[in-house]
């Protein structure tokens, strides 16, 4: 984190936790607001890792599950990286701006997936960089968030999702959510003055009531823990527009081709809700005596805090556990999860 954004947050009353804004002064009611008001959250707690290069867009189109040729100046897509066995080692979103390509990703991920990307470069005409620097991030997000973003800006604003647009400096893309949703990029002014223009009416907000919009949009953020857990269809990311199966070829693009078309999903990415305080990590199991199996129910993907008590996860669980067991945190006597309702269609013809 920048310095002198560091300092902008500081005075306008954000507590730090290792550069990752915690809350700003109320977190019960920053926690409240976030799911059902407008607010605005500090996204330096993700990391960056650019590309750029003549030959940039040809090699990650030949690494990533997502189809990089669709991404522009007006268009971002999800995405995943995967093992040659389909095995994602991370998830993202990549965006364009100017002559470079960036990934969005946990900041826990820059280095090892940076360092392990670069491997696969070779001769190719490009360079790979921790880009955690290049831009101040922030989010904004609630049912009017549209039109305030459109009042700072004075432009029209992206209306669809993964669509974006640049307007002075300021990267803007829309992203899901139960309301408008946007990721913005800009340098330290541009975004000083848009979180001065946005904070008139809209609540600051600590990174983990952005985790929680993802978590209730049915976003997965894969972290170091699950990382090689899952094949993208396990996570619903074909859902979410982040896996293509019209391009060529990408480590593990046969196993995931096969799952589309040839396979039947046995697990899948549900939300549910768990009866406790304190927080289950990525990675973390679900146990069901209702399904005898060697595998665990269920793998937290990532989990926060609701303002209705509790908390709100995503989990990768065995679809028969879901439909018809009885999954509990961790154990026959942990907490009982309960599923709710994502804000897509799991269509089984998408994922067998």
């Amino acid at each position: 984190m920048k310095p002198e954004w560091k300092a902008f947050l500081l005075d306008a009353g954000a507590e730090m936790d290792n550069d990752r804004v915690s809350h700003f002064g109320n977190p019960e009611r920053e926690r409240s607001v976030a799911v059902t008001g407008d607010v605005i959250c500090d996204l330096s707690h993700q990391g960056l890792i650019s590309a750029h290069g003549e030959e940039a867009a040809a090699f990650l189109q030949g690494q990533f599950t997502c189809d990089v040729g669709e991404v522009n100046a007006e268009r971002s897509r999800l995405g995943a990286w995967c093992t040659a066995k389909g095995r994602m080692v991370c998830t993202f979103r990549l965006f364009s701006r100017a002559d470079a390509l960036y990934l969005r990703l946990p900041r826990e991920q820059v280095e090892a997936v940076l360092k392990r990307l670069s491997m696969y470069v070779l001769r190719a005409k490009l360079t790979l960089e921790d880009a955690g620097g290049a831009f101040i991030p922030i989010g904004l997000s609630g049912p009017h968030a549209e039109t305030l973003l459109k009042d700072a800006l004075g432009k029209d604003i992206p209306a669809e999702v993964d669509a974006g647009i640049r307007h002075e400096g300021i990267t803007v893309i829309r992203t899901p959510g139960h309301h408008p949703r946007f990721e913005l990029y800009g340098d330290l002014e541009s975004m000083q003055r848009l979180w001065q223009a946005l904070n008139v009416h809209c609540a600051p907000v600590g990174a983990a009531q952005w985790a929680l919009m993802d978590i209730l949009a049915g976003v997965p953020t894969l972290y170091p823990a699950a990382a090689e857990a899952f094949v993208p269809q396990m996570t619903n990311l074909q859902l979410l527009g982040g896996v293509s199966f019209k391009k060529g070829c990408y480590p593990g693009q046969e196993v995931v081709a096969r799952m589309q078309y040839l396979g039947k999903l046995k697990r899948r990415m549900y939300l549910i809700h768990l009866p406790v305080e304190t927080l289950p990590r990525p990675g973390d199991t679900l146990f069901d005596a209702t399904q005898p199996s060697d595998q665990p129910a269920g793998i937290i993907v990532d989990a926060q805090h609701h303002p209705d008590g509790g908390v709100s996860a995503l989990a990768v669980m065995q679809v028969a556990s879901a439909e018809a067991g009885e999954p509990r945190l961790e154990g026959p006597d942990g907490a009982p999860a309960r599923m709710e309702v994502l804000p897509y269609v799991l269509d089984p013809a998408a994922a067998s």
